[in-house]
């Protein structure tokens, strides 16, 4: 391909990005540093916003919410998914309809996906769910108004809703891996656990590690579940960090854009600062091949 040929076909996708990220960022960036009111210029603040950022309990209990929940349903997206793959890709010609059924929970969008999750839990709407846990306990849970419960159903329907995307890749995976390794665990006499354990997960760590950014990456940033889901957020202390900077710049009245900027920032540098193990191994395991 010629050096012409190529950059006109680069420079459209370069313009884009530029455009939808490179841009935006440089104005959080800026409106960061400086005390914004809407429709007028900012005021420099300097670190001001970081401050007062970082010495508010309300966000350090929102980062708390969203790194257990993202450690939480990780976890259990990459187990889940692991187990699910493995059933699913031992399927005949029903597989294709079986994988059809489990995606439609994925591209159900998250504000009505987390209202029909909702129903299974709300007695008003029948809450199947909620009326088998007091049949079986004798108690009545308040999934809506107790912390714990209401976190329960907040990652039930995370992984509800993400499980399907980490089966659908790691089924890949596992197609992936090759034959003869699994033939020769056979003849080794190892067992069906053993060879899962040391044949196929060694072999498709990178897919895993794929798996897990992408999930680390969408849960940190939770928001529109929580609309139907955790409508007392604030008050249970369910409060994710995307809701925090949406109510803290645009919902409580306080319009504080600046402040909102400012975690912002903080927040991609969290989600930087945990992806790092994955994708340093990720690189790694790229150079050693």
């Amino acid at each position: 391909m010629r050096r012409r040929e190529f950059l006109a076909l680069v420079t459209p996708s370069v313009l884009v990005m530029g455009g939808l990220l490179v841009l935006p960022l440089y104005r959080t960036l800026e409106w960061s540093l400086e005390r914004v009111n809407y429709g007028e210029a900012g005021t420099f603040v300097g670190l001001a916003n970081y401050g007062a950022a970082l010495t508010d309990p309300r966000l350090g209990q929102a980062v708390l919410f969203t790194v257990g929940l993202t450690l939480a349903v990780t976890a259990a997206l990459l187990v889940g998914g692991y187990l699910l793959a493995v059933m699913v890709n031992g399927l005949g010609r029903s597989k294709p309809w079986v994988l059809g059924i489990l995606l439609i929970s994925y591209v159900i969008p998250h504000v009505v996906g987390g209202a029909m999750f909702s129903w299974l839990f709300d007695a008003n709407f029948g809450g199947v769910v909620d009326h088998l846990v007091t049949l079986v306990t004798g108690q009545e849970v308040l999934w809506f108004t107790d912390p714990w419960p209401n976190r329960v159903i907040v990652a039930l329907n995370t992984i509800w809703f993400m499980l399907p995307f980490a089966m659908l890749v790691i089924i890949a995976g596992l197609q992936g891996v090759p034959g003869e390794l699994l033939e020769a665990a056979r003849i080794d006499g190892a067992s069906a656990v053993r060879t899962h354990w040391s044949v196929i997960i060694p072999s498709i760590r990178g897919v895993l590690g794929f798996v897990a950014i992408i999930s680390i990456m969408d849960i940190l940033r939770t928001f529109d579940q929580l609309v139907a889901l955790s409508p007392q957020a604030v008050q249970l202390g369910n409060e994710s960090i995307m809701l925090y900077i949406f109510n803290v710049a645009f919902q409580d009245g306080g319009q504080q854009l600046g402040l909102g900027s400012a975690v912002n920032v903080l927040l991609i540098l969290l989600i930087v600062l945990m992806l790092f193990p994955f994708i340093r191994g990720i690189a790694k395991e790229a150079r050693q091949a």
